[in-house]
């Protein structure tokens, strides 16, 4: 049976490496947009952006100054549950103490103030952080997933309360290329941006930041909501606005949409940013073993 010492030392892990390591899907991704720019400027912009990549990989350090605070979606199969493993009553608090650790060894940014004094607690974590999202599943497992959130993009958040329309769909398209519009380069693209669709205001917007760590290359499983986004991925596109806001093809590298269904006269449309630094990680634990 795993011991809580064991998690805690693979959450440390796994903490430091969503501050420090691009997930290859990004990767992949930012190679290929810089393959497809064709004036100097965006190119060179991409280049560096790799070589960022390339140079936090090689040198352990954090991919951007701003590290984020620490957001876990936590994934616990109900047959663990059954097994009374004590590390799953005590995972919020292993959570807790890895983020404290990896602040220190990394080192993170201390970015987890209070709201209003402004004091900073010192450790990423307190008053509700690190903030954990718990689901229940089918099997006997727990996977953790670490998303890093930086205040850069998170200040690019958007939530806004639709009339529904004759013409939903092109009225969503508008919405989200004038809200790019609006955001430009603020949010340091190219970017991956969640959609969230329907709920209500709360759902839609706790949606829009789960579309936005979904993985480039896959699609909303339902066949409308997936023509949608790659509307919407084009839509973006075409603004110009390229990478970090200095023009190129390249604005976004992905548009994910997540939805809920909704009260017949409301419409909430959440919109939630990531820069391209993309940062997130995974764990998961099964029959005692830990894979990243």
């Amino acid at each position: 049976m795993l011991n809580e010492n064991t998690l805690r030392n693979a959450a440390v892990k796994l903490v430091k490496k969503s501050a420090i390591t691009l997930p290859c899907d990004v990767v992949s991704a930012l190679k290929k947009a810089q393959a497809n720019e064709t004036e100097e400027l965006p190119k060179y912009i991409m280049g560096k952006i790799l070589e960022n990549v390339k140079l936090a990989e090689k040198k352990q350090a954090p991919l951007c100054q701003d590290t984020g605070v620490p957001i876990f979606y936590v994934k616990i199969g109900k047959d663990a549950i059954a097994d009374n493993n004590p590390v799953i009553k005590n995972l919020d608090k292993i959570l807790s103490d890895a983020v404290k650790i990896a602040t220190k060894e990394t080192p993170l940014r201390k970015n987890v103030v209070h709201p209003l004094t402004r004091k900073n607690t010192g450790t990423n974590t307190g008053m509700d952080f690190p903030y954990i999202h718990h689901s229940f599943s089918e099997g006997n497992f727990i996977e953790i997933t670490i998303h890093p959130k930086g205040g850069g993009t998170e200040n690019m958040s958007f939530l806004k309360m639709h009339t529904p329309t004759l013409d939903l769909e092109q009225d969503i398209i508008n919405h989200v290329v004038e809200t790019v519009k609006f955001v430009k380069g603020k949010a340091c693209p190219p970017n991956i941006i969640g959609i969230g669709l329907g709920g209500s205001s709360d759902i839609a917007m706790k949606l829009a930041k789960i579309a936005s760590i979904r993985g480039i290359g896959t699609k909303n499983p339902d066949p409308d909501i997936a023509r949608l986004e790659k509307k919407l991925l084009a839509a973006v596109n075409e603004t110009g606005i390229g990478p970090l806001g200095f023009g190129g093809k390249t604005t976004a590298l992905a548009v994910n949409i997540e939805f809920a269904g909704v009260h017949t006269s409301v419409y909430p449309i959440g919109i939630n940013f990531l820069c391209w630094a993309a940062r997130q990680a995974t764990m998961r634990i099964e029959d005692g073993e830990i894979k990243f």
